[in-house]
């Protein structure tokens, strides 16, 4: 089935002003800009639905950004509203704060530990201006797991959650962002390594699988399968306990 990219925003944006209607009347849509094409394109469509005046922008280095620039183009395109917060003091803080109550600090709790505090940030940033945090993610990544819980897998509203990789470069070039932030080559900015090369497969390859259902190479396909079980508990809320005494 082809994508029609011009329907698909102009729903999106659509479903943005309804969802502000409801659960946040003229208040302004938080976004965290990374430089990448996700944060890009929902700052986009938030300015589509909602106006410049209601888009703000937050820029989170971790002490030093190499790509800080890009964000700087994306909210200096749309002429957003923007705040930088490095939150590299603070991490570096809390990682010591950690490492001195005994704890080794693993791998896996240095690449998510920045997402998290991105996350808080953000809202702290939405309470003190009247705002609603935007989730950024996209289906391709949920699809896999590739985010951080209660990191950027948080938000209070997500309009990009049921669309693949390729789907959101499409709409990104209906909405005129530019190309640079469209095609820049997805990474952590921690590991040193892109995307695809952490995890093994191309989006090309996901999105294909995601949609139809076919993929040629089984070692890929089992290992998308693989992540895909694992990492459904992501997408849904906590396990409660509910008592009926």
């Amino acid at each position: 089935m082809d994508f029609n990219a011009e329907k698909a925003c102009a729903a999106t944006v659509e479903w943005i002003r309804s969802w502000f209607d409801k659960n946040g009347p003229g208040c302004n849509a938080i976004v965290g800009i990374s430089g990448g094409k996700d944060s890009s394109i929902a700052a986009a469509l938030c300015v589509e639905a909602l106006g410049k005046d209601r888009v703000i922008g937050v820029l989170m280095p971790n002490s030093e950004k190499s790509d800080i620039d890009m964000a700087k183009l994306l909210v200096e395109h749309l002429g957003i509203e923007h705040y930088i917060v490095n939150i590299g003091k603070s991490y570096n803080a809390l990682v010591d704060e950690i490492k001195s109550a005994g704890i080794e600090f693993s791998k896996d709790s240095e690449i998510n530990l920045p997402p998290r505090l991105r996350m808080s940030t953000l809202y702290a940033v939405g309470q003190s201006k009247n705002g609603r945090v935007c989730n950024t993610c996209n289906l391709s990544e949920d699809w896999v797991g590739y985010s951080t819980r209660y990191g950027d897998s948080a938000g209070d509203f997500s309009p990009m959650s049921f669309f693949t990789t390729a789907e959101i470069r499409a709409m990104g070039r209906v909405l005129g962002v530019p190309s640079v932030l469209i095609e820049k080559v997805p990474s952590d900015g921690l590991s040193g390594m892109s995307d695809e090369e952490k995890l093994g497969f191309t989006y090309e390859e996901l999105d294909k699988y995601i949609r139809t259902g076919v993929i040629e190479n089984l070692e890929h396909k089992e290992k998308i399968d693989r992540l895909h079980e694992m990492n459904l508990f992501k997408l849904k809320f906590m396990d409660c306990f509910k008592y009926e005494g």
